[in-house]
C-alpha cells in the first residue's frame, strides 16, 4: 500500500503538502481547484518531470500496480475511438477457476507472510538501531570525552562523528591483540610522539680533551730546569739563585757579542760564553723547549675546546627542545674557563722562570662533568633520532596501544553490548531469510498463476459485464462490442451498427469509461496478469452524471470498499477524491451505526490565496453537511415550525437541487388523486409553516397531524425510488436490526 504522498512545487502546491498515514480506504474531499486532479495526475504518471519534487512511500517498500481514474484516464482510453481489451477469467472451467482461486489464496498467504516478516524485520532493525545509537552515545561520553585531551591524536579519523568512533572501538575490541600497557607509560609516550612530528637533531661534535689532561699531568711543571752543576760559573749562579735571570740575559748575548748586556762593558770573553754554553747544556735546552712547546699546545687545545663548548652552549640556549642540561652545562663551562685562565698564568710563570716548580689547576673534574652532560644529551639525541627514523611505526604502535587500553578499560560494557548485538544480528538474518523465502515463493506462485490464467482468460466477459450494467441502468441506445478490425479491442456501437463515440454525451462517456476502469481493476490489460494486486485512485467519477447514476457509481464503489475491508480480491487500497458532498456521503456511508473504522481515514483539501493545504481528520468523517443535520433534526421531537422548515429544506436540497424535481413533479409521482392531494397538502403545509407568521394557528395542529405528514414525507421517497436514501438518513434499517 501507499503510506504517504508528498506534493510540492506543482500547480497550487507551492508549499509542501503531505498526505500521511494512508489506510486501505481513504477519502479526500475538496472543492474544485483545490488540487485533487494534480494529486491523481501525479499517481497516474509519477515519472513526469513536472512532479520532480513530489514523492510517495510504500509500505514495506512493496510497490504495487496503481490504476488511476481521472480526466486523463478518460482522455487516454476513450479518446482513441476504441478501448483496449480487458482480460478476465472467461473461458475457465469451474475446476480451473477453483484451482486459480486456491492458488490465489495461497499467494495471498505468502504475501501476508512476507509482509509480516518485513514488519518484524523493520521493528528488529529499528530496535537494533536504537541500541546502536544508545551505545554510540555511551562510548562517546565515557571514552572519547574522557580521554580526548591526552589521546586526541589517536582519535584522528574516528572523532568526526559518534558513529565513526563507535565503529573504531568495536573494531579494536575484535582485532586488537597487543599487550596492555599502563596508562602512565602510554601518556608519557603520547607526550613525546604526538603533536608536531619530531625532526632529526644533529649530534654534538666529538670532543677529545685527553691531550689537555696529559699536558697538565706532565712532570716538567714540577721540575726545576737549571744549568749544569759542574761548570765553574754554576756555583756563582746557584749561590746567587739567578738561574732564571742568567737565562734571560743569555738571550741578549747574541746581539751584543762582547758587550755585557748588564754593565755595557766589553767583558764577555770567549771563555765566559763557553762556560754559559756548558752551564746551559743540551738537557737544559731540551727541557726549556718542552716547557714552551707544552705551553703552546696546552693553550691551543684549551682555546679550541672552549670555542667548541661555547658554540654548543650558544646553540642549545637557542634550541627550545634541547636535550642538554644547559644551565648546569653553562655553570661548568664558566668554571672551566676560569681554570684555564689560572693555568695560563701558571704556564707563563714557568716559561719566565724555568727553575720554578708549578702545579696547574686540574680541569679533569670540570671536563668530566661537561663530558657527562654531553653524553646524556647525546644519548637522548640518539633516542630521539631513532624515534624520527621509526616515527610512523612507533606512532602507529602507540595509537594501537592507546586503543587497546581504552578497550580493556571498558571491556565489560563492550563485551555485553557486542554479545547482544551479535544475537540481534542473528535474529535479523533469520527473519531476513524467512522474508526472502516467502517473497520468492510469492514470486514463483504469481508466475504460475499468471501462466494458468493465460489459458483461461478472455476479454469477452468484460463486454458482457459492461453491457449488462448499461442495460440495468437505462443506457439502451448503445452497447460495447468486440472490435472486428483489431483483436482484443472494444468499440461502442449504436443499435444500427454505427460507431457511437462521436455522438455520446459527456455523462455517457464518463459512465462508460468508469465501468471500463472497474473492469480493468478486476482483470488486466495484459493477458495472464489478472491476479496482480492493485491500488485504485478514483478522482470525481460522478462528474457530468445524472443524480440517479450518482447512486449507481457510489454503489459500485462501495462494493469494492466492502471487499477491501473483508480482505477479498486483489484490490488492496482505494484513494477516492471528490468535490461532491452528496456523493461523498453516499460512498463513505457504512452501515448507519458505524462512524469510525481503523482502515479508513479522511482529509479535506483547501485553497487559500492560490495555495493548497490539507486538513487531517483521521477516522472522523468531516463531511457533516447542513443536509445531514436536517435529517437529524427530523428524527428528534420537534415543534411544529421546526418540522415544517426541516421537511421543506430536505425536499429542496434532495429533490430540487440534486434531482431537479419540482413540486408538481413530486406530486405527479403519486398515482391516485387522493394521494396527490395529500402530497400537495404536505407541500403547502410545510411551505406555509416555514414562510408565514403563525400565531393562534399553533393550537389547531396536534401531534397526530405531524405524524401523518411525516408518513406522506416518507412516501415521497418511496414513490421516487429513493426509499433507501430515506432509510439510510433516518437509520430505519439499524432500528429494524436492533428490534430483531
Amino acid at each position: 500500500m501507499i503510506t504517504s504522498i508528498r506534493l510540492h512545487n506543482i500547480a497550487t502546491y507551492t508549499e509542501p503538502v503531505e498526505v500521511n498515514d494512508l489506510k486501505k480506504i481513504n477519502f479526500i474531499y475538496g472543492s474544485n481547484g483545490t488540487g485533487k486532479t494534480t494529486l491523481s495526475n501525479f499517481l497516474y504518471d509519477s515519472s513526469d518531470a513536472n512532479f520532480s519534487n513530489c514523492s510517495k512511500n510504500w509500505k514495506n517498500d512493496n510497490e504495487l500496480e496503481i490504476l488511476v481514474y481521472n480526466k486523463k484516464f478518460r482522455e487516454d482510453y476513450f479518446g482513441k475511438g476504441k478501448l483496449n481489451g480487458v482480460f478476465t477469467l472467461g473461458k475457465a472451467t469451474k475446476e480451473q477457476i477453483d484451482t486459480i482461486n486456491t492458488k490465489k489464496e495461497e499467494l495471498k498467504n505468502f504475501r501476508e507472510q512476507y509482509i509480516k516478516r518485513k514488519s518484524s524485520l523493520d521493528k528488529v532493525i529499528e530496535d537494533n538501531s536504537g541500541k546502536i545509537l544508545s551505545f554510540q552515545e555511551k562510548v562517546w561520553k565515557s571514552i572519547f570525552q574522557k580521554h580526548k585531551t591526552h589521546f586526541k591524536e589517536a582519535f584522528v579519523g574516528s572523532m568526526k562523528s559518534k558513529d565513526a568512533f563507535y565503529k573504531r572501538i568495536i573494531k579494536e575490541f575484535k582485532e586488537n591483540n597487543l599487550p596492555l600497557l599502563e596508562f602512565d607509560v602510554i601518556k608519557t609516550s603520547a607526550e613525546t610522539i604526538f603533536g608536531e612530528a619530531p625532526k632529526h637533531i644533529n649530534p654534538f661534535p666529538v670532543i677529545n680533551f685527553d691531550r689537555l689532561l696529559e699536558i697538565e699531568e706532565n712532570t716538567i711543571w714540577q721540575k726545576k730546569v737549571i744549568g749544569k752543576a759542574d761548570v765553574e760559573i754554576a756555583k756563582l749562579i746557584q749561590k746567587l739563585n739567578i738561574n732564571d735571570w742568567v737565562i734571560k740575559g743569555k738571550e741578549y748575548l747574541v746581539e751584543t757579542d762582547k758587550t755585557c748586556p748588564f754593565c755595557q762593558e766589553e767583558t764577555i770573553t770567549v771563555d765566559f760564553k763557553k762556560q754559559l754554553d756548558d752551564f746551559f747544556d743540551e738537557n737544559f735546552t731540551r727541557d726549556l723547549k718542552d716547557i714552551k712547546d707544552f705551553n703552546d699546545e696546552y693553550l691551543r687545545e684549551a682555546t679550541t675546546l672552549v670555542n667548541q663548548l661555547n658554540e654548543i652552549e650558544k646553540d642549545e640556549k637557542e634550541n627550545k627542545k634541547t636535550k642538554l642540561n644547559i644551565s648546569l652545562f653553562s655553570a661548568n663551562l664558566k668554571t672551566l674557563i676560569s681554570e684555564f685562565s689560572a693555568n695560563r698564568e701558571y704556564l707563563q710563570n714557568k716559561i719566565s722562570e724555568p727553575s720554578r716548580e708549578i702545579k696547574l689547576k686540574s680541569i679533569k673534574q670540570q671536563l668530566d662533568s661537561l663530558n657527562q652532560l654531553l653524553i646524556e644529551a647525546i644519548t637522548s639525541i640518539e633516542s630521539h633520532n631513532k624515534i624520527v627514523l621509526n616515527y610512523a611505526k612507533q606512532r602507529d604502535e602507540l595509537i594501537n596501544s592507546i586503543w587497546k587500553y581504552l578497550v580493556e578499560d571498558n571491556r565489560a560494557d563492550i563485551d555485553n553490548y557486542v554479545k547482544e548485538l551479535d544475537a540481534q544480528n542473528k535474529a535479523i538474518e533469520g527473519i531476513q531469510k524467512q522474508y526472502d523465502d516467502f517473497k520468492e515463493k510469492h514470486r514463483l506462485l504469481k508466475i504460475e498463476i499468471n501462466q494458468l490464467s493465460l489459458d483461461v482468460t478472455s476479454s469477452e466477459p468484460t463486454v458482457i459485464q459492461i453491457n449488462n450494467t448499461l442495460k440495468t441502468y437505462g443506457f439502451q441506445n448503445f452497447t460495447i462490442v468486440s472490435s472486428q478490425k483489431e483483436e482484443n479491442h472494444y468499440e461502442i456501437q449504436r443499435e444500427d451498427g454505427s460507431l457511437a463515440e462521436a455522438t455520446l454525451s459527456e455523462g455517457e462517456i464518463t459512465f462508460i469509461t468508469f465501468l471500463y476502469f472497474l473492469q480493468i481493476s478486476k482483470g488486466s490489460l495484459e493477458e495472464g496478469k489478472t491476479s496482480e494486486d492493485k491500488i485504485l485512485i478514483i478522482d470525481d467519477p460522478i462528474s457530468s452524471l445524472d443524480s440517479n447514476i450518482l447512486y449507481v457509481v457510489s454503489t459500485l464503489i462501495k462494493r469494492i470498499l466492502k471487499d477491501i475491508r473483508e480482505n477479498k480480491g486483489n484490490i488492496l487500497q482505494v484513494i477516492l477524491l471528490t468535490h461532491n458532498v452528496f456523493f461523498h456521503k453516499e460512498v463513505s456511508f457504512i452501515d448507519g451505526r458505524t462512524n469510525k473504522l481503523n482502515n479508513t481515514n479522511y482529509w479535506i483539501l483547501r485553497k487559500k490565496n492560490k495555495i493548497t493545504s490539507i486538513q487531517v481528520f483521521g477516522q472522523e468523517n468531516p463531511i457533516h453537511s447542513s443536509y445531514e443535520l436536517l435529517w437529524k433534526e427530523l428524527k428528534q421531537e420537534n415543534t411544529l415550525v421546526s418540522v415544517q422548515n426541516t421537511m421543506r429544506r430536505i425536499i429542496e436540497n434532495y429533490f430540487r437541487i440534486l434531482g431537479k424535481y419540482r413540486d408538481d413533479k413530486l406530486i405527479g409521482k403519486f398515482e391516485s388523486k387522493e394521494e396527490q392531494d395529500i402530497c400537495r397538502a404536505l407541500i403547502s403545509w410545510i411551505n406555509d409553516g416555514s414562510h408565514s407568521v403563525n400565531d393562534d394557528l399553533y393550537i389547531e395542529y396536534q401531534d397526530e397531524t405531524i405524524e401523518n405528514y411525516k408518513k406522506v414525507f416518507k412516501a415521497i421517497f418511496e414513490k421516487t425510488n429513493h426509499i433507501e436514501h430515506y432509510k439510510m438518513m433516518m437509520e430505519e434499517e439499524v432500528l429494524e436490526e436492533i428490534a430483531e
